[in-house]
């Protein structure tokens, strides 16, 4: 993917508080890829003379260590650091900059910034930050919520009732992430997460209703920026098809890949009378006692075998 440096910075330099003290020269280059790919373990790190980070934090610490070098170490440390061209240094923890390495930045167009904050802070924020723009993205129709604490994709066909049942849902008190689009990014091998495009935020269409502002009506507890993704409930309409008998009793469990991870689906037939918010806690439920390796389904069909057996003698 295409990332610049303006992309990854501009969202988390009030959180930060970042100050520019030698700015990018160009913000929308995009950044060396091919780098990013042979060095993205160790793309963001404090100053190391031998193997310099993309983005290269100096704290308290690294600053004693160039303070204690003599004056021919130190410039040949501050010429590599240069030399390796990284991305953009950031002096924490409130430190002033060193002049030498400002003269160097302004002479070499490196982007410079401070921070008052921890320097460990601005790393693990940073880090973060990368990890989350470099991941691998997909766009879901549905709506997608937290519910008991678990992250839950609402899917099914256009004009189901997926948001109306989102309502629901919040008014009994969970909370939503995304309506219509979220975007899911794949965060580590085995877990994606969702988030909510900024231009959705906050928003829910319902059909009559037009749109509405969740966060206005419910209050901030009810909006989440971000979610890990549990659990798939497919919303079908009924059909006249005749029910599986392993579908009735849910003992096999189905799985829709998302980004490569195998998500746990859930398929609930759409009926006039179904409670469909108290069957969406208990589907959340369920899964919360397959995750701790419990199988509702087993554990009947074990009791049916222990009743069929013949009593010993």
């Amino acid at each position: 993917m295409t990332l610049t440096l303006h992309q990854l910075i501009e969202p988390h330099r009030d959180n930060l508080k970042l100050t520019w003290i030698v700015p990018t020269a160009d913000p929308d280059r995009p950044l060396d890829d091919a780098r990013l790919q042979h060095e993205s373990h160790g793309s963001i790190g404090y100053l190391n003379p031998v193997r310099p980070s993309l983005i290269t934090i100096v704290g308290h610490t690294e600053t004693n260590y160039l303070e204690a070098l003599g004056p021919n170490s130190r410039s040949d440390t501050l010429d590599r650091l240069v030399q390796q061209r990284p991305w953009l240094v950031i002096i924490a923890d409130g430190l002033p900059v060193p002049g030498d390495l400002r003269e160097r930045a302004r002479e070499h167009d490196l982007p410079l910034m401070v921070s008052p904050l921890p320097a460990g802070r601005v790393l693990e924020h940073l880090q973060y930050a990368l990890s989350a723009a470099l991941a691998e993205k997909k766009t879901l129709h549905g709506v997608f919520m937290e519910v008991m604490g678990l992250g839950v994709l609402l899917t099914g066909p256009s004009g189901v009732g997926k948001s109306e049942l989102a309502l629901e849902l919040l008014g009994r008190g969970h909370r939503l992430v995304a309506d219509d689009a979220p975007e899911f990014r794949r965060t580590s091998p085995d877990a994606v997460h969702g988030y909510c495009p900024p231009l959705l935020a906050d928003f829910i269409e319902v059909r009559g209703l037009g749109i509405l502002n969740v966060r206005a009506m419910y209050g901030n507890h009810a909006v989440l920026e971000h979610k890990r993704l549990h659990l798939i409930i497919d919303l079908q309409p009924a059909d006249t098809r005749p029910e599986d008998p392993a579908d009735r009793l849910g003992r096999a469990q189905r799985e829709r890949n998302v980004l490569g991870v195998a998500i746990p689906e859930v398929r609930l037939a759409l009926a006039p009378g179904r409670d469909l918010s108290v069957l969406i806690e208990a589907a959340v439920r369920n899964h919360v006692l397959r995750l701790s390796g419990y199988n509702a389904a087993e554990d009947f069909m074990q009791r049916q075998r222990q009743a069929m057996e013949p009593p010993a003698s």
